[in-house]
């Protein structure tokens, strides 16, 4: 039965990556997807269906507006800061050094050929970090519902 629903969450998995442009870099466990909205509406769209889920947004960090500041040019980059104790909670039980990658971060940016990016964490590449053994339960958790929300995001 285990298998079974192990083959189940693989094949959403595998049909969310296929109907969206998602790139995944083993080597820095970054996951990015082509947004088809800007910087700022892609993030809009990721706080609204992240409350809609009773998440808490901690902050929300316009870096472009920051580097203005500074006097420097940057292209539209917004970060979102975000999480769920419900969560979170369980990985760190895991392993506390967990707490250094949450609450989770998501990274919206325009890059030098004009496309609008949303990034993220690999929740499986955090796991591997902090050797979180036995928690897989809840990294598959996490994997699935930022592939959704994300996806919701860029769409």
């Amino acid at each position: 039965m285990n298998t079974a629903k192990n083959i189940s969450v693989q094949a959403v998995v595998i049909s969310i990556l296929l109907s969206t442009q998602v790139f995944a870099d083993n080597s820095n466990g970054i996951i990015r997807i082509k947004s088809n909205h800007g910087v700022s509406t892609t993030i809009d769209k990721l706080e609204t269906v992240l409350k809609e889920k009773g998440m808490t947004i901690f902050k929300r960090v316009n870096h472009t507006a920051g580097a203005e500041k500074a006097g420097l040019q940057l292209r539209p980059t917004e970060l979102l800061i975000f999480g769920n104790p419900k969560v979170g909670t369980p990985l760190m039980l895991c392993s506390q050094t967990a707490a250094l990658d949450l609450p989770q971060k998501a990274l919206a940016y325009k890059d030098e050929a004009g496309q609008v990016w949303l990034a993220y964490n690999d929740p499986a590449y955090m796991a591997q970090r902090h050797n979180t053994k036995g928690c897989e339960g809840p990294v598959q958790k996490v994997s699935n519902a930022l592939a959704k929300f994300t996806r919701a995001a860029t769409e």
